[in-house]
């Protein structure tokens, strides 16, 4: 397995800045770009093509956390995180309430689905607006307990060593961007079917 740390010239840890992943990526990939080495023999073409996708799927992985942090897992305790089975108690009640506003977003967007009465636009437009409000609220609790997340990772990232109580804390904190990132995308998921 590659490491992306060391190919980035970063020392393995669970917080990168975001701003300085890109300016190394655009540095390190200068050179090797398609557009830099066409005049170049199809042996170094080729070469350059394969450094090129893999600065570029490195990049694509440390610059995302939840898969930063599954990769730097992955390095460092040899296989993949395992996967949750239980939902954890203090996400039981957030869990509860985006299950239930999907599913009664969901339903109104299917019984609206083929409207096409005047009246029945109207009034369709109107709960649209009623789901968009709740979605966005909904949105905004999942983006803020994200956000606290991302701060207690980078105490976590200023403290790191790697020890096996603070990998068994990287992979609990894996497993919540997991959640957020998934309920965040099931939300957008159901806005841009509102807005359409």
């Amino acid at each position: 397995m590659t490491d992306y740390f060391e190919l980035f010239g970063e020392r393995r840890r669970p917080w990168l800045q975001p701003e300085v992943l890109q300016e190394k990526f655009l540095s390190l990939s200068r050179s090797v770009h398609p557009d830099r080495v066409h005049s170049l023999s199809q042996t170094e073409r080729a070469s350059a093509q394969e450094r090129y996708v893999q600065l570029n799927a490195a990049h694509q992985c440390l610059r995302e956390t939840r898969e930063r942090l599954r990769h730097l897992l992955e390095l460092e305790l040899g296989a993949v995180p395992r996967e949750v089975r239980q939902i954890p108690s203090d996400l039981m009640d957030l869990f509860v309430e985006i299950g239930k506003t999907l599913r009664e977003s969901d339903a109104f967007l299917l019984e609206n689905a083929g409207v096409q009465s005047p009246l029945l636009e109207v009034r369709r437009f109107e709960m649209s607006q009623h789901w968009t409000e709740k979605l966005l609220a909904l949105q905004q609790k999942v983006t803020a307990r994200r956000e606290v997340l991302v701060e207690e990772l980078k105490r976590l990232d200023a403290e790191w060593a790697g020890s096996a109580g603070q990998l068994r804390q990287l992979e609990e904190t894996h497993h919540l961007f997991s959640y957020f990132d998934r309920w965040l995308g099931q939300i957008r998921e159901r806005l841009v079917g509102l807005s359409l």
